[in-house]
């Protein structure tokens, strides 16, 4: 019989102790805040403590830069490098202005010298084009002693590179470990919880059940990457037989929305812990899950949404129209589909502060696991939500313009940059109507409206 020694039996003990006093404090401080919607304000000071540490931080790097007449790149407030907004055709207009003296009929010639400016320009677009670095993490202004979001790091001073190893210590050694904890929490409870009340008879107490749990387990799945949201207008939070709408950055976006609020869900069947999750979901809520086969077909698609909304009493559907995530600082062609169904719209926008946390997935770089390991490895995940007024389309106006006009609100007030590209260019190419398109701009710019000028 294997027997413990002294000193082994007091290691034993000590762990034990240690385990439950940390278990204790997990499920005081945060499983039972987060099971009410509760916040005892630890997130928030721990949020100013970090802002400190990074201005300070920010400072040392600075100084030490000047001292040893290191250049520093600075980027814009929004992380992407801004070119003026004037058009094409604006630009080339000037041109002609400056430089010759036939500018004065405004009559659109061409000339040699065109061809240069043309040159520059397509140079310009292939070297940093407005949609590739949407696919991009956005560079910081300061420096949040995370190496990979500021270009600007290297070796200062051992004070620095110091704080910077005790920060991966923390990171890696604590926060890591307490986060797997909370997540793994709260999807179990999810699974066990939405199999259980699914097994219940259909009925307003399903319903609220439905809603507790699945409102429980998100937020506590919110405390196991420290989110610290705040939720702008709640008064125009969705409806029952609307659809919410928003931008997209990141998967977590599902969890951020639904920590407040309760919606069906709408996407693919998967395999593995994935498709666990959601054959527990759908026997408690009314998600709506297409195969792999079923996905490609819009007008089934349509029809089920359709079917979906036509209910006022089932819940408001959450979608991402732009079909991919973008990188925080823009707005990008929301798909038609779900604004040609005729419901209420409820439009989102959801803008993260990347000083504590870059949350963009860049999914043709990092796969799902290296993606969460990067997210639960940040300081925070800290974001604003703001609830839109509701939006239906009016009688002169087709799904692609009502698209675009959604968007357009989402982009003005989460301060992100309207843009009309697809998201799909992501992985694909470019369609042949908006090359199309260019080219007409191109040879109107060049040769001129033969129609305005036979009119004049």
């Amino acid at each position: 019989m294997f027997l413990l020694l002294p000193f082994d039996s007091l290691i034993v003990n000590l762990l034990g102790i240690s385990l439950t006093v940390l278990f204790t404090l997990l499920l005081v401080f945060i499983i039972v805040p987060a099971i009410f919607g509760v916040s005892f304000g630890i997130r928030k000071l721990y949020m100013k403590t970090l802002l400190k540490i990074f201005a300070w931080a920010t400072l040392r790097m600075e100084r030490g830069a000047k001292e040893k007449n290191h250049q520093l790149y600075k980027p814009y407030t929004n992380g992407i490098i801004a070119k003026d907004p004037t058009s094409l055709e604006e630009e080339i207009k000037e041109i002609r202005r400056s430089g010759s003296s036939k500018a004065l009929d405004n009559t659109p010639e061409f000339e040699l010298s065109d061809i240069f400016y043309f040159c520059r320009k397509g140079m310009e677009t292939i070297m940093d084009d407005e949609v590739t670095k949407r696919f991009s993490a956005e560079e910081l202004e300061s420096w949040n002693l995370l190496s990979r979001t500021n270009y600007n790091f290297q070796y200062i001073s051992l004070r620095l590179t110091v704080l910077w190893g005790l920060g991966v210590l923390i990171r890696y050694c604590f926060l890591l470990p307490l986060r797997i904890a909370l997540a793994f929490t709260g999807i179990s409870l999810l699974v066990v919880g939405t199999t259980v009340v699914g097994y219940l008879p259909n009925g307003r107490f399903k319903e609220f059940l439905s809603k507790h749990v699945h409102l429980m387990c998100y937020r506590i799945c919110v405390r196991a990457l420290t989110a610290i949201i705040t939720y702008h207008d709640r008064e125009n939070r969705p409806r029952n037989g609307g659809i919410c709408v928003a931008n997209h950055t990141s998967p977590i976006d599902v969890i951020i929305l639904a920590s407040d609020g309760y919606y069906a869900m709408v996407g693919q069947v998967h395999g593995g812990l994935m498709g666990v999750i959601q054959r527990a979901m759908v026997k408690a809520c009314p998600h709506i899950w297409f195969e792999r086969s079923e996905v490609k077909d819009r007008h089934l698609v349509a029809k089920r949404l359709t079917e979906h909304v036509r209910d006022k009493s089932k819940l408001p559907i959450l979608i991402f129209p732009e079909g991919t995530c973008i990188n925080n600082t823009s707005v990008m062609m929301f798909k038609k589909g779900s604004f040609e169904i005729g419901a209420t719209v409820y439009p989102v926008a959801i803008k993260y502060d990347p000083q504590f946390g870059d949350a963009f997935w860049n999914s043709s770089k990092y796969g799902m696991v290296t993606y969460l390991l990067r997210m639960m490895t940040s300081w925070a995940i800290v974001c604003s939500v703001w609830y839109l007024p509701p939006m239906t389309r009016e009688a002169d106006e087709d799904a692609v313009q009502f698209a675009n006009r959604v968007k357009s609100a989402i982009a003005r007030q989460g301060g992100l940059v309207d843009l009309l590209w697809d998201g799909g260019l992501k992985r694909e190419k470019v369609k042949d109507t908006f090359k199309e398109e260019q080219q007409k701009l191109y040879s109107k710019m060049i040769v001129g409206n033969h129609e305005d000028r036979s009119r004049s």
